[in-house]
């Protein structure tokens, strides 16, 4: 998390997971022939849309060495990877690389460290979550159109549910989000547990959500800082991921940056116009503010007077000449509906209000500074397309967020883990109960039903 002391770091990733991105070469879904089958591996010529199928739950099997299991297990923090292969569906595929992944909160009573600001030790948990590593030997290397898989743990959500949903309210609504789904995985023959299986941001991702898929992509650097103030090349260079080899120029978002910082406030909405689909950005910030992705990147949280965002990428689509906010790591979504249950995350402001002059302020139980967000000149920009806003509200509580359909898909999605969740349960005495992953449930639908009426 940029520029924050390891205090607030340690407090603002103590339930969060780092979904950190990897920078490979690109190779799009309608491209993967470049390497030929030699037997009946359809893994090779069949696309992404198979593995992120919503009507499925495959079960994905991970062998590893022991001595190279052991190696990680004895420090999961390194996120070192070692070789390994992928079973699916009957077919294997080696060599892949296997790490755990995450920061602080992904290993927070997890390893046998005594400081949990600092993740060390060995592996006390059964479930952490895992990065799998396809491209491992060949940067050409495929599984699905895919060169990595990433499995969430959940550890932290009883419901099993806040990342898929989340996710699948954003593209409901039109937003370019990851796809998200459950899974089952098996390491060495063991039965660890159901894991949400969220689609990698980066090139495979823009190709397959855009027309247009082989522009800039961005992790977590704001048009403008909180100063209002364009960045610096060297800024959005160090975030850039893709096209990094490619001699890559920053023209896109830095032109963006420029004209939103000179704006007036009369021209202000038109710059935003020209440079986003309105709808989109706006069906955005009604989902982010409605599930109430409180770590997003409406927080700017905030240390000795330097303040930022996180959780989120920018597409710079080439062609359209259009950029696009994506939605990142949603495991904390859903917690402050009802009441600032996390002590972390809550934002103090409703949409579009402004606390303290601007100034950063202390919030909640652990005092932890933020700025309103409305603060930011492109974020004030987007607020003050009031109707639209509104209009697309009413569009989404009548819609993707309305009760029969929200509980329609968790209903589907409840019925599709139960067995495997059970299973877990009766295997593992760390793992969720069925009753804590009932109630789970139970409390995210009341959530809901609290934000449809507020």
């Amino acid at each position: 998390m940029k520029r924050l002391s390891l205090f607030i770091l340690s407090f603002v990733i103590l339930i969060i997971f780092s979904c950190e991105e990897e920078s490979v070469p690109f190779v799009a879904d309608d491209e993967i022939e470049t390497t030929i089958p030699t037997g009946n591996e359809k893994y090779l010529t069949s696309n992404s849309d198979y593995i992120f199928n919503q009507e499925s739950l495959h079960t994905f099997e991970l062998t590893i060495p022991e001595s190279s299991l052991n190696k990680i297990d004895a420090d999961p923090a390194k996120e070192e990877y070692v070789e390994g292969s992928l079973t699916f569906e009957g077919e294997s595929l080696s060599p892949i690389g296997i790490r755990y992944k995450g920061s602080v909160g992904a290993f927070v009573g997890c390893l046998s460290g005594s400081d949990w600001t600092n993740p060390s030790g060995y592996k006390k948990c059964t479930k952490l979550s895992m990065k799998i590593k396809i491209n491992w030997l060949d940067s050409d290397h495929t599984f699905y159109g895919l060169k990595k898989l990433q499995f969430h743990s959940q550890n932290l959500d009883p419901s099993q549910m806040r990342e898929r949903l989340g996710y699948w309210l954003f593209r409901e609504m039109g937003v370019p989000a990851p796809r998200s789904v459950h899974a089952r995985l098996i390491i060495n023959g063991e039965y660890i547990g159901v894991f949400a299986l969220t689609e990698q941001i980066d090139g495979r991702f823009s190709r397959y959500h855009f027309d247009n898929g082989k522009g800039n992509l961005y992790k977590e650097v704001w048009p403008l800082d909180m100063y209002g103030q364009v960045q610096q090349d060297e800024v959005y260079l160090r975030n850039l991921k893709t096209n990094e080899d490619e001699n890559p120029r920053v023209e896109m978002i830095k032109g963006f940056a420029q004209e939103i910082s000179t704006a007036d406030s009369e021209f202000l909405k038109e710059v935003i116009r020209q440079w986003m689909n309105v709808e989109e950005i706006i069906a955005f910030a009604v989902v982010d503010r409605t599930i109430r992705n409180d770590d997003g990147p409406f927080h700017w949280y905030c240390d000795n007077g330097n303040c930022s965002n996180h959780n989120y990428y920018w597409y710079e689509e080439p062609v359209a000449n259009k950029i696009h906010l994506i939605p990142w790591d949603l495991d904390n979504a859903f917690e402050n509906i009802i009441k600032n249950a996390n002590p972390v995350t809550p934002i103090a402001d409703d949409w579009g209000e402004i606390t303290a002059n601007c100034d950063p302020f202390r919030y909640e139980l652990f005092s932890i500074q933020q700025r309103s967000a409305a603060c930011d000149k492109l974020t004030a920009g987007w607020v003050s397309f009031i109707e639209e806003y509104d209009q697309i509200k009413m569009q989404f509580i009548d819609g993707p967020f309305s009760e029969s359909r929200v509980n329609n898909q968790l209903d589907t999605w409840e019925a599709q883990i139960r067995a495997s969740t059970l299973e877990a349960s009766e295997e593992h005495n760390d793992a969720h109960s069925i009753a804590e992953w009932e109630s789970g449930l139970r409390k995210l639908k009341e959530s809901l039903t609290f934000a449809r009426q507020n």
